[in-house]
């Protein structure tokens, strides 16, 4: 191999490394409840902290935390209205799309992902 082979090779890897980080940090967004909770509220239009803490019962830090976490991951985006924030799902039809495909998923596997020793229904309590 030529030395510019290797080197387009070492870059096409470098490449796929970087996707494949990429898509761990995005997977990651929605590797909690709580974010798939806040996500599904989101879909519906867009909601203040306040708004999603009455939603889902849980603290207003709890809230501002995963907020926080999708907001680093680019899954929602916020403005300000007033004294307020108001967060809304940052490429909505896409992400409806992922998780419209993971449910496809989920059902296609069956039992198999809430009885994963690891990560299922038991291991998560």
């Amino acid at each position: 191999m030529t030395m510019k082979s290797l080197d387009h090779v070492e870059s096409r890897l470098m490449d796929e490394e970087a996707a494949l980080t990429a898509a761990a940090c995005l997977f990651h967004g929605f590797s909690d409840r709580s974010r798939l909770s806040i996500v599904q509220h989101l879909a519906l239009g867009e909601h203040r902290v306040v708004d999603l803490t009455g939603h889902l019962g849980l603290a207003q830090s709890t809230v501002s935390k995963h907020l926080a976490c999708l907001l680093d991951c680019g899954i929602v985006t916020v403005r300000p209205q007033g004294r307020a924030s108001m967060y809304s799902l940052a490429h909505a039809e896409a992400t409806m799309n992922l998780l419209a495909a993971a449910e496809q998923l989920l059902s296609a596997a069956g039992d198999a992902v809430t009885l994963c020793p690891r990560f299922g229904e038991q291991a998560t309590r």
